[in-house]
């Protein structure tokens, strides 16, 4: 088996995607892939003791063959003496998302959770898989991301890497390696059921161009790897864009991505709300965003929402905003620290600031009370918060969540901000300031 030039194949993407050996769990559901795919590690494993392999099934509970499935895999894994592990998902069908995004993303959170810590998912995915999804995703008028189709390696939101070594095989290579070390596989009989989209591809469509255009596969697969060439080109200058654009607080700015094309702006808007994890817009909900960012007479007009946040823009700059709720105002004591909400706690210095509270001050720290007036240290006039926060640059949307500390009802600090003037002491004083919980 080593010896063939499909284990070199193979051998060959794990040294550039696996190069130092991590753990390696395989995604397997006893197909004819994920077999071969597991046959493949056992043999660098043979070769390469230190590598260590596992293997992972996921019940999707879509066919009432999978008990069978996962007993199959089982055995397979014994009789190779490769670590089994099995766990189920539960997929709803949801209005306007496939079935099979669903499934599919559901089984990479199961995979990424039972797999070894720190080791890398190995997915079984080939070269007839990546033309099948260039091909759904032309179909769905992608862009040159989505047309680059599926990469050898990818990151999940956990930071795990997942890989694909047969990602530049054929089925009918893997097919043939299983015939000829007669190799076990199960066979799921709805991928004959041609309803479903990817299997009216592999069924129907790929036949049709394999047999009318000789070396079909590999011409589109040098093109795909033509396309990721160039997206990675883009993304490149996309995070040079992007750190010019984005402030130390991750808000956009406006004035220096108006020097950019309008090409470019997309992609810095694009990379910005990826960086928030954030789902890409529609294109038509893209160009609006743009749009009004840059017409907007006034701040408040620009607010678009894109799933649980809103894009809002203020003082030339655009924001990502998540509704919040506003801390509940509470008696605190001076001399101690307290918690305002789940990750944020007010804590007194004594030195510089106003003057300590006399015995019959109750002290408070509130929120909201944007009509109160305060004359800050070094400031002209007595004034409303809400003008001292507006001068101050801070968004209407966070104002509110401003703690506000009050000598029964006067005001004496806007926490981070400004200071009461009547009553500062630059010696025996107190003043708060907002850190983060541990």
């Amino acid at each position: 088996m080593k010896d063939t030039t499909l284990y070199k194949q193979f051998l060959s993407a794990v040294d550039a995607l696996n190069p130092n050996r991590r753990p390696m769990s395989v995604a397997l559901s006893g197909g004819v892939d994920s077999v071969v795919l597991l046959h493949l590690c056992h043999t660098l494993r043979t070769e390469q003791p230190e590598c260590m392999v596992e293997a992972i099934y996921i019940d999707h509970g879509l066919s009432a063959d999978s008990p069978m499935w996962q007993q199959f895999c089982q055995r397979l894994c014994q009789s190779l003496h490769i670590e089994f592990k099995a766990t189920s998902v539960l997929v709803e069908q949801k209005a306007r998302h496939s079935l099979e995004s669903q499934a599919r993303e559901a089984r990479y959170a199961a995979l990424d959770k039972l797999a070894a810590t720190g080791g890398v998912l190995v997915l079984g995915q080939h070269a007839d898989d990546q033309l099948e999804t260039f091909l759904l995703r032309l179909k769905r008028g992608s862009g040159l991301t989505g047309l680059a189709a599926m990469r050898p390696s990818i990151l999940l939101e956990s930071g795990r890497q997942c890989i694909r070594p047969l990602l530049n095989v054929s089925r009918q290579d893997i097919e043939a390696f299983a015939k000829t070390f007669t190799i076990s596989h199960i066979e799921d009989h709805s991928n004959q059921d041609d309803r479903f989209d990817r299997n009216f591809l592999r069924n129907q469509v790929l036949p049709l161009l394999k047999s009318r255009f000789k070396g079909f596969v590999n011409s589109a697969l040098r093109s795909i790897e033509l396309l990721q060439q160039q997206q990675l080109l883009i993304e490149e200058i996309t995070e040079q864009d992007l750190q010019l654009c984005q402030t130390a607080e991750r808000t956009l700015d406006l004035v220096a991505l108006a020097k950019l094309s309008h090409a470019r702006q997309a992609n810095v808007v694009r990379a910005w709300l990826q960086s928030h994890n954030l789902k890409m817009p529609a294109k038509v909900v893209l160009s609006q965003l743009l749009h009004q960012a840059f017409t907007s007479k006034q701040d408040a007009q620009l607010g678009i929402s894109l799933g649980h946040a809103e894009i809002k823009r203020y003082r030339q700059h655009l924001y990502v905003v998540t509704p919040q709720i506003i801390p509940t105002s509470q008696i605190i004591t001076h001399s101690r620290c307290v918690k305002i909400d789940d990750s944020n706690i007010i804590t007194p210095h004594l030195g510089r600031g106003v003057r300590l509270p006399k015995g019959d001050e109750q002290v408070s720290v509130q929120f909201g009370r944007m009509n109160e007036r305060i004359r800050p240290l070094n400031k002209p006039g007595r004034n409303t918060v809400r003008h001292w926060l507006k001068e101050a640059g801070v968004p209407s949307w966070q104002r509110d969540h401003v703690p506000l500390i009050f000598y029964n009802e006067q005001l004496v600090q806007v926490v981070g901000f400004y200071l009461e003037h009547t009553l500062f002491d630059a010696q025996q004083g107190i003043q708060w300031e907002v850190t983060k919980s541990e």
